[in-house]
């Protein structure tokens, strides 16, 4: 038996001509949050649609709790949460009867958990959801699926529209859920969220999976930035394999050096009396930002 709450192999989806996924391998276990990222149009919400079974893969294979995405659809949802980006409720029902139908779906309902998630997200169930704002359309989904006790989260950008206060609560939840041991896909463009949520992160540019690995596998081949100030004039930096984009301060310089020549900069500075060192590990924006630049984006 696996452990993995998801597992997508060699998958390939084409529209016509149009490849909008070509052969990316990923997996998500049991208690990991797993970060999924990419700009618009790259293919994020096309693998979520595919976990879905609302599309069928060209090629490959995808299985959740080991069993096929797009032929046990039905089973698989009855173990799974998922939150879209952009929610549409029925106008005519009240937030909290969509809650309680959302809930009753996956299992009989737990009042006192519901009525937890309400006052955490400083939430109105009584008004009719036509009324309601983007961040409330949000907060409805958000509430059923953290109400439920799901095997699996999958939640595509799910914090678009909520102000940054209940964007706190939205990680307290995940974190409560992966304690439990669920597993979580979450896709993001919120750095922040992303770096402080997950356990191992994809980054996906035009239907390729280009790099996956934890943060600090990532980090790893990426540049620390680094700020120094020493007791006399710092020459010779420039001349030092490894080292970019320096800029003088006086008796110190700010710049970025290449991870692996880290320890042969430092040993350097040293020789001209180190005053302050500040250094700094790449922030997963950067890291993503180096690999969209490579080629000019999405």
């Amino acid at each position: 038996m696996s452990n993995y709450s998801l597992e997508i192999n060699n998958l390939t989806k084409k529209f016509g001509k149009l490849t909008a996924l070509d052969d990316i391998s990923l997996n998500v276990a049991s208690g990991e949050v797993f970060g999924y990222l990419g700009p618009n149009g790259s293919g994020k919400t096309t693998t979520i649609r595919i976990l879905l079974g609302i599309l069928k893969a060209t090629k490959g294979s995808a299985s959740v709790f080991g069993m096929n995405a797009w032929r046990d659809a039905v089973d698989i949802h009855k173990k799974i949460a998922y939150v879209p980006g952009d929610v549409n409720l029925w106008p005519n029902l009240t937030g909290g009867e969509v809650i309680d139908l959302f809930v009753r779906l996956r299992g009989t309902l737990d009042k006192q958990r519901r009525e937890r998630l309400i006052e955490m997200f400083d939430f109105d169930p009584t008004k009719k959801c036509r009324t309601y704002s983007k961040g409330n359309r949000q907060k409805v989904a958000l509430i059923a699926a953290f109400s439920s006790d799901a095997e699996l989260y999958i939640l595509d950008e799910p914090t678009s529209g909520l102000d940054p206060l209940m964007g706190q609560v939205f990680k307290a939840c995940v974190l409560e859920k992966k304690r439990n041991g669920s597993g979580v896909l979450l896709s993001s463009h919120i750095m922040s969220e992303v770096e402080e949520l997950c356990d191992r992160v994809g980054i996906i540019r035009r239907g390729k999976l280009i790099d996956t690995g934890t943060m600090e596998e990532l980090r790893h081949m990426m540049r620390v930035t680094m700020k120094v100030e020493t007791n006399t004039p710092l020459n010779g930096l420039e001349l030092m394999d490894g080292v970019h984009d320096i800029v003088s301060t006086g008796n110190g310089a700010a710049f970025q050096v290449d991870n692996n020549a880290v320890g042969e900069v430092v040993a350097f500075i040293a020789t001209f009396g180190v005053k302050k060192l500040e250094s700094m590990p790449p922030a997963l924006e950067d890291i993503f930002m180096r690999h969209y630049a490579t080629d000019g984006g999405a």
